[in-house]
């Protein structure tokens, strides 16, 4: 299709499609004239996971070209690529190693991971900006006085694990590895928000069964 027909198709202005391109976010059209290049469905595809990391996910220019440069990377394995991609995308802040209470946190955190079995996240550890992540936000919920143990956590820890399980399900639906990891970082991007909303409806609900309205 020309650049005219992948603007109609996808929703996106021709000057937008073309800024893209310039930023390295889009790849180029396959050249068949000096003037005028085909795009194809995987151009559709592509602009769909640029416009949920800039517009819904607010991602820098610059962050989603490296989330995007990990997407493409052919060289990975399937869970480096993955794991590039999704490390790239903005987590939450790292712990304070000044505060007291980090220490502690990170205790939690490692015997959370060794009740659940999860090895590679232990293995890993705090190169993780999800581990990170993790630990600052025991840190705070210790340091405010919150139950945050590693047994209050463990079951939360096994239902995000059953989501997971779901998301790689419906990313392995996608024939290639290159689309398998775009729907993930897609699904990080749009799902999260949304798996937010259902925790809070599920919580109106459940105080409705149990105290009445």
């Amino acid at each position: 299709m020309r650049l005219s027909e992948l603007s109609e198709q996808s929703g996106v202005p021709t000057a937008t499609i073309k800024y893209y391109l310039r930023e390295r976010l889009l790849p180029a059209g396959h050249r068949i004239s000096a003037t005028r290049a085909d795009y194809d469905g995987s151009h559709l595809r592509r602009l769909r996971l640029v416009r949920a990391l800039i517009q819904v996910g607010g991602l820098p220019v610059a962050t989603a070209r490296e989330v995007l440069s990990h997407v493409d990377d052919a060289s990975l394995s399937r869970t480096i690529r993955l794991g590039a991609a999704l490390w790239a995308l903005p987590h939450g802040p790292d712990p304070d190693d000044a505060a007291p209470v980090t220490a502690a946190a990170r205790s939690e955190v490692d015997r959370l991971l060794g009740r659940l079995g999860w090895t590679t996240a232990q293995e890993i550890g705090e190169l993780s900006p999800a581990h990170r992540s993790l630990v600052a936000s025991v840190a705070t919920l210790l340091r405010l006085g919150y139950p945050c143990e590693a047994d209050y956590l463990v079951q939360q820890a096994r239902l995000m694990h059953q989501v997971a399980v779901q998301d790689l399900d419906m990313m392995e639906t996608y024939p290639s590895e290159k689309e398998q990891v775009e729907s993930a970082v897609v699904a990080t991007v749009l799902y999260e928000p949304l798996l937010n909303s259902l925790h809070r409806l599920a919580q109106e609900e459940e105080s409705a069964r149990r105290y009445g309205l």
